[in-house]
Parts: C-alpha cells; sequence; structure tokens
C-alpha cells in the first residue's frame, strides 16, 4: 500500500471576502462554528504528513495548527511571493517524504468519501458538474474515465459540465517538474495535471458533496448548508 502526505494550499489573501479577511486569513473563517481549514484536514483520508502552504497571516495558521489534533505530523511552507497555485506546490518540494501526495485548496469543503475515493487512485483531479462552465476550469474525461483535457473558463459549452474543484493527488515525482510561467504571470497546478496526464493515466474523480467558500455571499451560504458529508 502506497503511503500518502497532504498538502493544503492556503497562502492566499481572501480578497473576494473583504472586509472579513482584513484580520484573518481565509482559511480560518468560521463556517457552523469551525475554521474552514479545520473541517478541510479532519476530511482527510489517513496521511502520513500534512504540509500547509501559508503566506498571509501566516502566523496565525501556524497557531492553529498547533492545536488542532487530526494530523499530528505537519509542517508548513512560507510561500514567500506568490505566483499561483503551482508555485505553492513547488514550494514543498523537500517536504513530501511519501510516494504520493494529496493536494487541495484550503477554502473548499469536499466530502470525506469524496477524498477518499480519491485517494485510492495513483493520480487524479477531483470534479464537481457546475451549471456555469463559464466559470470554471472544465474537465473533458476520456471514454475510460482518465484525463483528455482541461480547458479554462470555456465559452458556449451547455451545461451542466465537469468543474476542476481543487484538488488532486499526483506521485511525489510532481515535484520534479518545471511547469512553465502561464500567460497571467503565474505557475499553474493544472500545468503539472497536464504534464503528467501526457505520460500516464490521470483519472477523473466526481465528488458528491463539494461547498465553495470563494466570496462572503458563499460564506454566508455555508453557515446553513448541511455539511454533514464532510464530517
Amino acid at each position: 500500500m502506497l503511503c500518502m502526505d497532504a498538502i493544503i494550499l492556503a497562502a492566499g489573501k481572501g480578497t473576494r471576502l473583504r472586509p472579513y479577511t482584513n484580520d484573518i486569513p481565509k482559511p480560518l473563517l468560521p463556517v457552523q462554528g469551525r475554521p474552514i481549514l479545520d473541517w478541510i484536514i479532519a476530511a482527510l483520508p489517513p496521511v502520513d504528513r500534512l504540509v500547509v502552504v501559508v503566506n498571509y497571516l501566516a502566523e496565525q495558521i501556524e497557531a492553529y495548527l498547533k492545536t488542532q489534533n487530526h494530523v499530528q505530523n505537519w509542517a508548513t511552507v512560507r510561500q514567500t511571493e506568490p505566483r499561483g497555485t503551482g508555485d505553492a506546490l513547488m514550494a514543498c518540494k523537500g517536504k513530501i517524504r511519501s510516494d504520493s501526495v494529496m493536494v487541495l485548496n484550503g477554502d473548499d469543503l469536499i466530502g470525506r468519501a469524496d477524498l477518499a475515493a480519491l485517494s485510492a487512485v495513483p493520480a487524479g483531479i477531483l470534479v464537481h458538474a457546475v451549471e456555469k462552465p463559464d466559470a470554471f476550469g472544465i474537465v473533458f474525461p476520456n471514454p475510460d474515465g482518465t484525463l483528455k483535457e482541461i480547458r479554462e473558463k470555456p465559452q458556449g459549452l451547455p451545461a451542466p459540465q465537469l468543474a476542476n474543484i481543487g484538488g488532486y493527488v499526483f506521485p511525489k515525482g510532481v515535484l520534479d517538474l518545471t511547469l512553465p510561467l502561464s500567460p497571467r504571470g503565474e505557475y499553474e497546478i493544472t500545468d503539472a495535471v497536464a504534464m503528467l496526464a501526457a505520460k500516464a493515466p490521470f483519472h477523473v474523480v466526481r465528488s458528491n458533496y463539494w461547498l465553495p467558500i470563494g466570496d462572503i455571499e458563499q460564506w454566508c451560504w455555508s453557515q446553513l448548508k448541511d455539511v454533514t458529508p464532510v464530517k
């Protein structure tokens, strides 16, 4: 059985949640009495080590990690100059010790069973059906369920489509890739996905539960949603 580490990307400034994130990092905003980050870590499958990428108000996230009791073996990595999700991933080079690594955004809630399903594949991406495909990175699977292509915010597609919801499993070798600089001047984790998918099967795993918390409206709604699948 392969060992697995986990990386949570928690370095963002949460600008769409201002003013609530002026003094508290987005991953620590409460959802039904618990920090977003606490929900995420608690829903993880068994992992050998947790690495949290931090930058904005990093000291608060580190203070939380010292109090949580979900994963005892943890570390933080400072993304000194945030340059995209791919850069955040590569900042963890040297920190990952297991054969594979699960990577999650630090601001969305995903069902515990869905993360377990993702952990069961050697390489994979989590997707969820959405009604507004032009607002997401859309995943196109092959007939055998492996990844064919990801298109960022494509126009004119009928709904529903399968959106990339920011959950991945990679072999440890992902950290040896050299990612290109994207047109918007950042390094994208989806480029790592595409590079690996060109060499070996990359599985598309459908999530049954996804609660995005990207802006104030979504955060307010999260206080009323059923979060039982995450527990």
